[in-house]
C-alpha cells in the first residue's frame, strides 16, 4: 500500500485526494491547506486528516473548529510520496522540504519542467517515470495534446503538429482572472509555451502552438492540424481515437455543440463535480486532406490531469506496467465513455454512488 499525502487542496488537490481514496493500492494519509476555507471543511467531512501548510496559521484552523493532524512537514515525513497541488511556483519552493525528508514528489504542470526528473503523461511516456524521485505531470493542455499525439504517432507517424488553443480565462472559482469582455492572444508571440511543453514528452516532435484567452470558465478548446507521415482516411483516424479510453469521440446526433453542453452531459451522467477526465473530440470535426488531419477537441482543465497523477504514482514505485495501471485507474475513477452515453451514465453513477 502506497502512503500518499496531498499538499494543496484546491481545484486539483481535492480531485487528486478523491482519486487516491478510490485506489485499492494507495492510502491517503492526509491533505495540507493554507487556510480553513470551505474546502478544508469539506476535506474534514470526507474524513481526510488535515495538516497546516503554513505552521503560523495553525491557530486559524482551531478557531474554525477544525482539528489538525499536524503540520505539513509531518505529513511529508510520514508519506511515501507527496502529490504537490499548490499554486504555480509554490511547488518549486516546496521541493527543498521534500528533499529534506527524502520523500519523492509529484508536481503539476504549472511548474517549470526543471522542477522534476521527468515530465509525465501516462499514455505517452509512462516508463520514463519509473524509479524517479520527482515527476511533473504536464499541464491540462499538454496532457490533452499528448493523448492525441501518442496514438497518431504510433499508428501513422507525425510530421508536424499545429495547434490553436482557445483557453478559458479562469476556473469557475477564480474570480480574479480574466478577461471579462475581451479576446486576448496569450501570449502574442508564437509559439505559445504549450508547444515547448509538449516537447518535454515528445522531444523530437515538430509542433507550433498559438494561444488565446476568452471570457469563459468551462473548458479549453483546441483546433488541431496534424500532418501525418502516411495517407489516412478520416474514418480510420476516428476508429483509432475511439479505441482510446481517455479520448471520447462525441457522436453526431447528441446535440453537444459546445463546452457548455459537454458540462451538462457530465453533470447529468452523475460525474463528480461534472468532471470530464477524457479528451472530448467532436467526431464530425475529424477530417483528412491528403496527410493533413483536422479536428476540434475540448479539454476540461479542472480534471483531465487527475488520472495522470494516479498513474505517475504507480510508475514511480514501479508497481504496475502502463496498461495495467491505466486500466486500474480508469476503472476505479469511472474514466471512459462508450459510444452509448447510457453506459457512461450507469458506470459513473455506480463508481461514485457515495461521492
Amino acid at each position: 500500500m502506497i502512503r500518499v499525502g496531498v499538499n494543496g487542496y484546491g481545484t486539483i488537490g481535492k480531485r487528486v485526494a478523491d482519486a487516491i481514496e478510490a485506489q485499492p493500492d494507495m492510502e491517503l494519509i492526509g491533505v495540507a491547506k493554507t487556510q480553513p476555507n470551505f474546502e478544508a471543511h469539506t476535506a474534514v467531512e470526507r474524513g481526510y486528516p488535515m495538516y497546516a501548510a503554513i505552521p503560523e496559521r495553525s491557530p486559524l484552523f482551531a478557531e474554525a473548529g477544525i482539528d489538525l493532524a499536524g503540520e505539513v512537514d509531518e505529513l511529508v515525513a510520514e508519506a511515501d510520496v507527496i502529490v504537490d497541488c499548490t499554486p504555480s511556483g509554490i511547488g518549486a519552493q516546496n521541493r527543498e522540504l521534500y528533499e529534506t525528508h527524502h520523500t519523492p514528489a509529484i508536481f503539476q504542470g504549472g511548474e517549470d519542467a526543471d522542477v522534476a526528473d521527468v515530465s509525465f503523461n501516462a499514455r505517452s511516456n509512462f516508463d520514463a517515470a519509473r524509479d524517479a524521485d520527482y515527476v511533473r505531470v504536464v499541464s491540462c493542455n499538454t496532457t490533452g495534446l499528448s493523448r492525441i499525439i501518442a496514438p497518431l504517432e504510433e499508428e501513422y507517424g507525425v510530421e508536424k503538429v499545429r495547434a490553436t488553443l482557445v483557453r478559458r480565462g479562469g476556473d469557475p472559482g477564480q474570480n480574479s482572472r480574466g478577461p471579462i469582455n475581451d479576446i486576448l492572444p496569450n501570449p502574442i508571440k508564437v509559439p505559445s509555451h504549450h508547444g515547448p511543453d509538449v516537447k518535454t514528452i515528445f522531444p523530437d516532435l515538430e509542433i507550433d502552438t498559438l494561444g488565446l484567452k476568452v471570457p469563459a470558465t468551462l473548458m479549453h478548446v483546441h483546433a488541431l492540424n496534424v500532418t501525418l507521415e502516411d495517407d489516412v482516411t478520416g474514418a480510420h483516424v476516428r476508429q483509432l481515437l475511439e479505441g482510446e479510453d481517455r479520448v471520447y469521440v462525441i457522436p453526431e446526433g447528441l446535440g453537444i455543440d459546445g463546452a457548455g453542453k459537454l458540462k451538462d452531459f457530465a453533470l447529468d451522467a452523475g460525474r463528480p463535480r461534472g468532471d470530464m477526465w477524457e479528451n472530448c473530440v467532436w467526431g464530425e470535426s475529424i477530417g483528412v486532406n491528403g496527410r493533413d488531419l483536422y479536428l476540434f477537441q475540448a479539454i476540461h482543465q479542472e480534471s483531465d490531469v487527475i488520472p495522470e497523477n494516479i498513474d505517475a504514482i504507480r510508475a514511480m514505485f514501479d508497481t504496475e506496467d502502463k496498461r495495467d495501471s491505466m486500466e486500474l485507474t480508469d476503472r476505479t475513477l469511472g474514466v471512459g465513455i462508450s459510444g452509448d452515453p447510457s453506459g457512461f451514465s450507469e458506470q459513473a453513477r455506480a463508481e461514485f454512488a457515495d461521492d
